[in-house]
């Protein structure tokens, strides 16, 4: 790391928790020792505190997760690049977004995206490309840090005869010592901004919202997460709890012992999951930074790979990560809010894409992709990943677009199926066949349809 011109900062965030690793400390959270959460603060409730939101928003900065390439889909480009609505990318309307809220604001809110070395210059080209989202002063984007694939073997960083393969992302835990290192966090506070909304770069339901901003404001919070209420569809994603120093938590599988997984996914004793919808109060993360050395000691996650992931017969590594959410923990004025499913509309693979194009799902005026108002919940999708796995192989088998999915409790798809135009997908519905075969355009399917 330090031939390659790492961050002092980030060496020192490897290496704790490369010896947290090393001593063999595998970090549960045990379901006997956390307390599940029965309420939260609901920001549908945040009427009498919008107005000092609505005063506080010339004070914060939008923080994009964008370092993701989108390659479990295929894709070799920046994820936000991927058209989703309308012929707009992610990051089309991400800017769109920032700018509807900066005429609503009447102040120069600015834009900032997180970037990887392989995104960046993709989200600079698309920046540039839209001079009315620069801000005078700021950058458009910074890096994240990059460490060393660990062999399982025994901890040594693994070798390769091209570079690249050798290193991964930190996990979004990451942002809290990459906004330091990178200078950006200095910058922001001489400017005077306060805060900070960070949510990832799919997510196309996190834009600003004065409510939860001014309760944010109004109790003196210094981290504020978004959870929504996890339903079946959520139920591997990560929880929040409360520690038994009285403190929240989040709890990602990582942390959870085998013995505990049913505890885990069920969804009725752990109600509330991370969107990954954060606010910081800026000053308050510098103060936690340099009282930890330039990072912050979250929960390690280790996500055992192998070197290259498109070869399972390749070395086995591990690969050290965080959450940014974990952050929850070493904030003394944290707090959570309970946000409706509309906050949370991500991209992670084609079914969730088939969804977000579907007319489940809505284009707001302010450019934001939120759930149908006659739905309460996204429709679940099982793609068989033969043939939908990849974002080429997806497009093809749906040649006019996705079908309508308003009406839609799940859908499973197996088999090699072309889907034609103007079908109807609704209820409980499973799609099947053992050959390569078509739905026919403008037909109703629900329940089990054998073609």
């Amino acid at each position: 790391m330090e031939r390659a011109g790492s961050d002092p900062a980030a060496i020192a965030s490897f290496t704790f928790h490369l010896e947290r690793v090393a001593r063999g400390g595998a970090e549960f959270l045990l379901d006997d020792e956390i307390d599940p959460l029965e309420t939260l603060p609901d920001a549908g409730f945040f009427g009498a505190v919008r107005e000092a939101g609505e005063r506080a928003l010339p004070g914060v900065a939008v923080i994009k997760l964008n370092g993701g390439l989108g390659t479990s889909m295929g894709l070799e480009t920046a994820k936000s690049l991927l058209g989703v609505r309308d012929g707009l990318s992610f990051l089309d309307l991400i800017i769109r977004q920032v700018l509807a809220v900066r005429e609503r604001a009447g102040a120069a809110i600015p834009l900032i995206l997180m970037n990887s070395s392989h995104t960046a210059g993709d989200a600079e080209r698309t920046l540039a490309a839209i001079p009315a989202i620069a801000h005078p002063g700021l950058p458009g984007g910074f890096l994240q840090s990059r460490v060393p694939k660990i062999s399982a073997a025994d901890l040594t960083p693994v070798e390769h005869p091209d570079d690249s393969p050798g290193w991964c992302p930190p996990g979004h835990g990451d942002l809290y010592t990459a906004i330091a290192a990178s200078g950006l966090l200095a910058r922001l506070l001489s400017l005077g901004f306060e805060y900070a909304f960070i949510s990832n770069a799919d997510n196309l339901g996190a834009t600003l919202d004065p409510g939860i901003l001014g309760f944010m404001v109004a109790n003196d919070h210094d981290f504020v997460m978004e959870a929504a209420d996890r339903t079946a569809a959520d139920r591997k994603g990560g929880h929040l709890c409360r520690v038994p120093d009285g403190r929240l938590a989040l709890r990602e599988s990582a942390q959870t012992h085998p013995d505990d997984a049913s505890a885990f996914q069920d969804v009725a004793r752990h109600r509330f999951f991370n969107t990954n919808n954060l606010w910081l109060r800026l000053p308050a993360l510098q103060e936690l930074l340099e009282r930890h050395g330039g990072f912050l000691p979250l929960p390690t996650i280790v996500n055992r790979k192998t070197l290259d992931p498109r070869d399972p017969a390749s070395q086995p590594v591990l690969q050290l990560e965080t959450a940014m959410g974990a952050a929850i923990s070493l904030f003394d004025r944290a707090a959570a809010v309970r946000v409706p499913r509309h906050r949370f509309s991500p991209v992670k693979n084609t079914e969730d894409l088939l969804a977000v194009r579907s007319d489940a799902y809505c284009l707001t005026n302010d450019w934001r992709v939120v759930l149908h108002p006659d739905r309460e919940t996204p429709p679940v999708i099982n793609l068989d990943p033969r043939f939908y796995r990849m974002i080429e192989d997806f497009e093809r088998r749906f040649p006019a677009g996705p079908p309508s999915l308003l009406r839609c409790g799940s859908l499973t798809v197996e088999g090699d199926i072309t889907f034609g135009e103007g079908i109807r997908i609704e209820g409980t519905t499973t799609v099947r066949s053992d050959t390569p075969a078509s739905a026919p355009q403008g037909s109703v399917l629900s329940g089990e349809v054998n073609l």
